[in-house]
Formats: C-alpha cells, sequence, structure tokens
C-alpha cells in the first residue's frame, strides 16, 4: 500500500501529460521558450556589435512597447475566436519576423535601428500570443490537473531560462547572431505545427460587440474583485521596485559589492533559475487547495525580503542562496496564482483577464527602468536594491491584512 501510494505522489506533478492536447501544447511551448530564450540573449550580443555600447535596455523596450501595444486587443480576440487559432497566426507573425531579421543579419545590412524595429514587430506577436495560450491550459485539461499543468508550464518557462543563453552563446560563437535568430524562427513554427494538432474544448465565445466594450467589460469583471486588481495593480509597483532595480542594479552590485565579474553574475542568474523550476516542481507535487491568495502572498513576502538579503548579503555564497530561495517563491506563488485564474474567472473572460493582468503588471516597467537608471549612482547599488525590496515587503504586508485575501480559495 505505501508502494502504491509513494507511486499516486509521484505521479501527481505529472498529471496533465496524461491528457494527448496538453502534451502538444507543452511540447511546442518548450521548444518556442526556449527558442526565446536564447533570440533574447543574441539580440543583447547583437545591439552590442552595432552601438558600440550595451544598448540592450533600448531594445527591449521596443519589444515591450510592441508587447503592450497590443496586449488587451490580444485578450479581447483570444476570448472572441479560438484561442488555438490566434496561437498559430501569433507564431506565423513571430516566425516571419524572426526569420527576416536573421536573413537581414545574414545578409550583414543589419543596423541597430533596424534591430529596434524588428523587436517592436516580434513584441506585437507576443501580446497577441500570451493571452491565447495563458487562455488555452483550461480547455486541454480536467480542472483537477490544472495545477500539474501550470507547473509544467512553469518548467518549460523557467528551464529556458537556465538553458537559452548557454545555448545562444554557444550558437553564437560558432555561426553568429542570424544562426540564433533562424533558430528561434524555427521553433515557433515547431510550435504552431504542434498546437495545430491540438483539439481544445470549445467554449462560448465573447459577445463580438467590439473590441473596446469587450475591453471595458473585463476590467469592470477585474474591478469587482479586490484579489485580482488589487494583486494586478499591486504586482505592476512591486515589479518596478524590485524587478526594475535588480535589472540596472545587479551587474554593478555583483562588481562593487562582490567584487566579482561576468561568471559570478552569470551564477546569480542561474542560481534563481534553479529556484524557479524547483519551486514550480513543488507547485505541482503539493498543489494547496485552501488559503491559495493567502500562501502567494507569504511566498512573495519571503521572496522581498530574500532579495533585500540578498543585496546586502557581505558572502556571495550567500547571496547565490538567497537567489535559489527568492526563484522558488516566487514561481510557487506564479503557479498559484495562475491556476487561480483559470478555476475562478469566467471561461469567456479568462483571456482578457490574462492580458488584464500582463499589462497591469509590466505597463510601468519601462518607466521605472528609466528611472533607476537616472538615480544609479545616488548610493551603494546594494542599498537602492534593498531599499524597493523593503518597500515591496510593506506593501504585500498590508495586502495579507485584508479580509478577502483569506476569503478567497
Amino acid at each position: 500500500m505505501e508502494a502504491v501510494t509513494t507511486e499516486a505522489a509521484r505521479l501527481r506533478m505529472f498529471e496533465a501529460l496524461r491528457h494527448r492536447d496538453f502534451r502538444l501544447l507543452w511540447s511546442g511551448q518548450a521548444v518556442s521558450l526556449l527558442g526565446d530564450m536564447a533570440f533574447l540573449t543574441a539580440l543583447g550580443w547583437k545591439a552590442f556589435t552595432l552601438a558600440g555600447s550595451s544598448r540592450l535596455g533600448i531594445v527591449l523596450l521596443g519589444l515591450a512597447a510592441g508587447e503592450l501595444a497590443t496586449l488587451l486587443v490580444g485578450g479581447a480576440l483570444a476570448d472572441r475566436y479560438e484561442r488555438r487559432r490566434m496561437m498559430i497566426v501569433s507564431d506565423v507573425w513571430r516566425f516571419a519576423a524572426v526569420g527576416a531579421l536573421a536573413a537581414v543579419d545574414a545578409s550583414g545590412h543589419l543596423t541597430f535601428p533596424v534591430l529596434v524595429a524588428f523587436a517592436i514587430v516580434v513584441g506585437v506577436g507576443d501580446g497577441f500570443f500570451y493571452p491565447a495560450v495563458g487562455g488555452i491550459v483550461p480547455l486541454v485539461v480536467e480542472q483537477p490537473a490544472l495545477p500539474s499543468a501550470n507547473s509544467l508550464m512553469g518548467v518549460a518557462r523557467w528551464g529556458s531560462v537556465m538553458v537559452g543563453p548557454s545555448l545562444a552563446a554557444f550558437v553564437y560563437g560558432g555561426g553568429g547572431a542570424s544562426v540564433v535568430f533562424a533558430f528561434d524562427a524555427a521553433t515557433f513554427l515547431v510550435s504552431a505545427a504542434l498546437i495545430s494538432r491540438a483539439q481544445p474544448r470549445p467554449i462560448q465565445g465573447s459577445s463580438g460587440e467590439g473590441t473596446l466594450r469587450e475591453i471595458r467589460e473585463a476590467t469592470r469583471y477585474v474591478a469587482r474583485i479586490p484579489w485580482l486588481w488589487v494583486t494586478i495593480t499591486l504586482f505592476g509597483v512591486v515589479i518596478t521596485l524590485q524587478y526594475a532595480p535588480q535589472q540596472v542594479l545587479l551587474p554593478k552590485l555583483v562588481h562593487e559589492h562582490f567584487g566579482r565579474g561576468v561568471g559570478a553574475y552569470g551564477l546569480l542568474t542561474t542560481s534563481l533559475g534553479l529556484g524557479t523550476v524547483l519551486g514550480t516542481l513543488a507547485f505541482g507535487q503539493l498543489q494547496p487547495r485552501r488559503r491559495r491568495g493567502v500562501i502567494a502572498y507569504v511566498l512573495w513576502l519571503v521572496n522581498s525580503f530574500a532579495i533585500a538579503g540578498l543585496a546586502l548579503s557581505p558572502w556571495f555564497g550567500l547571496a547565490s542562496a538567497l537567489a535559489v530561495v527568492r526563484g522558488a517563491c516566487l514561481a510557487f506563488g506564479i503557479a498559484i496564482w495562475e491556476t487561480m485564474l483559470q478555476e475562478l474567472v469566467p471561461e469567456h473572460l479568462l483571456a482578457r483577464v490574462i492580458s488584464l493582468d500582463f499589462f497591469g503588471s509590466f505597463a510601468l516597467m519601462p518607466i521605472g527602468l528609466a528611472i533607476w537608471a537616472a538615480i544609479a549612482n545616488l548610493a551603494a547599488p546594494g542599498t537602492m536594491i534593498a531599499a524597493g525590496a523593503f518597500v515591496s515587503c510593506v506593501l504585500v504586508s498590508l495586502a495579507l491584512t485584508r479580509r478577502w485575501l483569506w476569503e478567497v480559495d
């Protein structure tokens, strides 16, 4: 009997893989996300080559601008039309854009402004894709398998963060950026081909009364539910306070505070990636069902404390360990959040709510990057990163005192 129980517990994490349609979705996303992370790495090195100094921030701003410009429309369309078809169209769009970028780079005619333009075009495709892929997961698995599905999707996402940059560096060294771009373009075709074979459960689409009306309908729905609008708003602020300063100041922290180089910076990134994979796997195994909102917020609170500890740590080894801790807490909490959205938001509104979640969480990110870059020299990098993290701790702690958070499961 004990052996049977152990086997059942072991399989719990992989329950979603019993569904053929989810296997197709997951396989396509695992390949595509790996290409995306390789693409982002090559994009940064190419920007450095073309501009003479690191200009990745400008390229990422273009990518984010394209995505933010289409997210809300993409959510409305994904609720109105078949989400699988939206994913295929978005994949084909990005295949064409990244494939064209590879061709231009291989021809030797790529300039920095053209690179930024291509980043914007790719971002447009991302904005249409993300609401559709988030909304299709509940249509390819049964509801009890949603935690497993989100855990496995998280493993694909966070695993690509660990593997993608190293793969890009290897390919870039052998064949240049154009080969990495071509690889990423091919992964979009693989994703489109696999999802085209899936047969998601059909749902009743949105009313089709017009894109703006449909976006307003979803916005009103979110505004009525505290756990939705507070979390989305809070994430927008916390990302500006926590994630943005790390993007700007972490290399400086490694160099000035720890007295180390790019290898140590890469190790911190790898440690974070390891933590996110572990946290996602832990969620898939544990699958909490009660007080999920509270659990997510507590984990995000620990994440904020871990960021502050990392920034102020006198030892690099401790900082690396805290990067693993914060990655695990962050990923576990995000997996809870995604599962709650898919279970508690009506199906005909889900893609729009996901698009509002993405938009609200990341809309302030470009502004945050600019502000932290402007004030980067006002204090030591560790002090500034920790300050943002401690303010985030206060905000998350305040949310934990609200009754609505304790009432939602």
